[in-house]
């Protein structure tokens, strides 16, 4: 029928078609634009979700406030003492996850490929999926500190105590759930590489001994997350009877400095597996650094354990002057083998250049600034080991705040230097390998010369 035959038209270059196919390939293209048209753009929705994190923040911080407020004034430091215990180490975790985006991003955006760096493949996390991560811990975690609070200002003390157990229940079953879901190939290989650094049985990776030198900088959280498993375990949870020196949790337990001590360890066992591997005396030298820690730890916490005249007169001074060497030897390390700032190699070029990477660009002053703020920062993380600081949890909460962001700094240069030593071992891999000419061959070979 004519009304029914399309009528065919003949192009040089296009394939053949009809009108009526036009006319549906038209009417799908109004309806994905109308489609398109009809959902907010990304601005929108970036600015919608960045008020209602904003108003939740100050929900929970009214909520935190007053809740507090209801508590006796002689029991609010120890019930912020008891809260901060539970919560802190995963703050901290979760500021380390954030930074830990932004060092990927940095590198996404310069010269150097971390991804080969850490012998990573293609299905590696992005900055972009490290950030999702870091959202999330950033809304649950101090959502069920404020519940916490909430709950125990209004005497539900067993809802109140159910919130850390639970917390930390949900983070270790994410963490080691088998299926394929959130991440798995990430997490498993994140559980993979902290059993091969408590156990450095095998040869040691880029990713081993860098994520152990992470470790040590949360040595401190790992004792607030073992004080707090210990709680749990004693159903020491909401109550107040644990801040006596001497209960199983106390601050005199034995368990706290072996804590703090255990990434050092790590370490040193790493770098002797190194040394036996590449017979490099350098690895017995960085091994000896992590040593230096071990005293300053362990003659901290004897403050608990012998009388007040010993520690004044004998077992300070030795702790000080133990402080001052592992501070020191770390802060040599950092700058001569870790960064290799002897010669204050030009920090990674950016693909997109901006004003933050042209001021940052080879320019002495970022070398400056991270020496003197590595040597600072240095000093105090040290200082926080002293035993005096152990219940002013503000503080000691600071300064592992500090020493996150100094381990933070210290990411890009470590990673940096890493790449450029890719790089150059590849260069002279290539240069090796590439056969001579015969003329090459000639001038090279010889050696005897009529004069």
């Amino acid at each position: 029928m004519p009304g029914i035959v399309p009528v065919l038209r003949h192009t040089s270059s296009k394939p053949t078609t009809s009108d009526y196919e036009e006319s549906e390939l038209d009417e799908m293209k109004g309806v994905q634009t109308y489609s398109a048209a009809m959902m907010p753009s990304p601005v929108f929705l970036f600015r919608f979700k960045v008020v209602l994190f904003i108003l939740w923040f100050i929900c929970c911080l009214k909520i935190s406030w007053g809740s507090v407020m209801r508590m006796n004034t002689d029991l609010q430091d120890l019930f912020l003492y008891e809260t901060f215990l539970y919560y802190n180490p995963l703050l901290l975790v979760t500021l380390m996850v954030w930074l830990w985006g932004i060092n990927l991003w940095v590198f996404s955006q310069s010269s150097v490929s971390y991804a080969r760096v850490f012998d990573l493949d293609h299905t590696h996390l992005t900055h972009h999926e490290i950030w999702k991560c870091a959202t999330w811990m950033t809304i649950v975690v101090p959502t069920s500190m404020t519940a916490y609070l909430y709950l125990y200002s209004h005497g539900e003390v067993a809802l109140a105590a159910s919130q850390p157990v639970m917390l930390y229940i949900v983070v270790l079953t994410l963490l080691i759930f088998p299926f394929d879901i959130f991440y798995l190939s990430s997490r498993y290989f994140l559980l993979r590489t902290i059993w091969r650094i408590c156990l450095p049985l095998q040869a040691i990776t880029f990713a081993d001994f860098f994520l152990a030198d992470i470790m040590t900088s949360m040595s401190k959280v790992f004792s607030d997350l073992e004080r707090s498993t210990c709680r749990m375990l004693n159903k020491q949870v909401a109550t107040i009877a644990w801040f006596e020196a001497d209960a199983i949790c106390g601050s005199h337990s034995v368990a706290i400095p072996l804590v703090l001590v255990f990434p050092y360890l790590c370490r040193f066992f790493q770098c002797l597996r190194q040394y036996k591997d590449t017979k490099e005396k350098t690895c017995l030298f960085n091994a000896l650094k992590y040593t230096t820690a071990i005293p300053v730890i362990f003659l901290s916490a004897l403050k608990y354990h012998v009388i007040p005249d010993s520690w004044t007169n004998f077992y300070r001074p030795l702790w000080l002057i133990s402080s001052v060497i592992n501070s020191l030897y770390s802060f040599y390390w950092d700058i001569t083998r870790d960064w290799d700032l002897s010669i204050l190699s030009r920090i990674f070029k950016f693909k997109n250049p901006t004003f933050w990477s042209d001021a940052l660009h080879g320019k002495v002053w970022v070398y400056y600034w991270v020496i003197f703020s590595n040597l600072i920062l240095r000093c105090t993380w040290t200082y926080k080991l002293s035993a005096h600081l152990r219940h002013n949890y503000l503080t000691v909460f600071t300064i592992t705040a500090l020493e996150i962001v100094r381990r933070f700094q210290w990411i890009f240069f470590r990673v940096e230097n890493e790449w450029n030593k890719m790089n150059n071992k590849q260069w002279v891999e290539l240069s090796t390998n590439t056969p001579k000419t015969e003329e090459e061959d000639t001038l090279l070979g010889s050696t005897g010369h009529e004069v």
